[in-house]
């Protein structure tokens, strides 16, 4: 279940600023939640199965590992074009069918309740809150693709050239549903 955690007042310096560092995601109690745990089913070895979509989604970025139920270790950035290469026969929990999402499949995971992270914690522990990598590039820009941002669940496009994060994603096969 996602929890509302309200930030901390004493984060807060003389001037009024957050520490990002030091800062807890903040969900609204008030908003509806959009990824419930009950849109997913736990499978094993970090992975998660989203019902509504019949995606099976890595539950860590790539960079960290699955241990002791949460995420390890520190996310790595990646430009679009290594993103794309990574996905392909990327191999995890025996199979190679991976790949990076499309805009629409990676916004479907976001929780629109909370900001850094805007994602169910609880589900997606640790997930950096910055922009991951979508295999949708942008019809109007060759040298942009869409992201979307896990601090606040918005999406926009950004250069290729630059590094950011990656989750992956496989549909799942008609035995795992």
């Amino acid at each position: 279940m996602i929890k509302n955690v309200m930030l901390n007042t004493a984060l807060f310096c003389v001037v009024g600023f957050v520490s990002a560092a030091n800062a807890q995601q903040f969900c609204l109690s008030t908003a509806p939640i959009s990824a419930p745990d009950t849109n997913f089913l736990e499978l094993e070895n970090g992975q998660l199965l989203h019902s509504s979509t019949n995606l099976i989604w890595m539950r860590c970025a790539i960079g960290q590992k699955w241990v002791d139920e949460t995420c390890a270790g520190e996310a790595e950035p990646y430009t679009w074009k290594q993103a794309l290469a990574l996905s392909v026969g990327y191999e995890f929990n025996a199979s190679s069918n991976w790949r990076l999402p499309n805009i629409k499949e990676l916004s479907s995971i976001t929780e629109r309740s909370c900001t850094r992270p805007s994602i169910n914690n609880d589900l997606f522990p640790a997930t950096p809150p910055d922009d991951f990598w979508t295999s949708t590039p942008s019809m109007t820009d060759a040298e942009r693709a869409w992201v979307v941002a896990f601090f606040n669940s918005s999406n926009s496009i950004k250069e290729k050239n630059r590094t950011v994060f990656v989750r992956l994603v496989r549909t799942a096969l008609p035995s795992e549903r």
